[in-house]
């Protein structure tokens, strides 16, 4: 028992071990799902290069992806990355030059060109799945597969309901 007049200057123990939660600011979400997409999409990249594919970039990912297995013209292709038809063109040309795709003419339209992956583009595509599914695996390891399974879950219920867009290369560039 403390004497009276005597508890001025004495600070209970118990107070400062009471910690204050506070919440992440609203800034470090965004910035942590950016930093998690750029961890895999770096090592994928990384990979590819070790597979033959030293040259494709992000953006060459999602063109490839927008082409898809049937091809399409450089207006197509425009609209699903979310860019002009010019910007799509020189992306293109790119992919041209590396090998990855090919224009060609249209079979159901004369006047029209046709943008369509060459066997190394749909390479890089199926090389690209793969190390997808291992660097999913790498990260169920070390989440664990419950808690991967409701990041995903929890992800999906937050995406918009149309689902994955192309147009991330412009909607970053713009």
């Amino acid at each position: 028992m403390r004497p009276p007049g005597k508890l001025d200057n004495v600070v209970d123990e118990k107070v400062n071990q009471v910690v204050e939660l506070r919440k992440p600011p609203g800034f470090e979400l965004p910035l942590l799902l950016f930093a998690g997409f750029r961890a895999i999409i770096d090592r994928l990249h990384a990979e590819l290069a070790e597979q033959g594919h030293p040259d494709v970039r992000p953006a060459h990912g999602f063109a490839m992806q927008a082409i898809g297995i049937t091809g399409a013209s450089a207006s197509e292709l425009g609209r699903r990355l979310g860019v002009s038809k010019q910007a799509a063109g020189k992306t293109v040309d790119r992919l041209v030059a590396l090998g990855y795709a090919e224009r060609v003419d249209d079979a159901g339209d004369a006047r029209r060109k046709l943008v369509r992956l060459t066997p190394r583009g749909i390479d890089s595509l199926a090389r690209s799945a793969a190390i997808f599914d291992k660097l999913r695996a790498e990260w169920e390891e070390a989440l664990g597969a419950q808690r991967l399974q409701q990041v995903e879950s929890a992800l999906r219920t937050l995406a918009p309901a149309e689902g994955v867009r192309l147009d991330a290369a412009s909607w970053f560039g713009g």
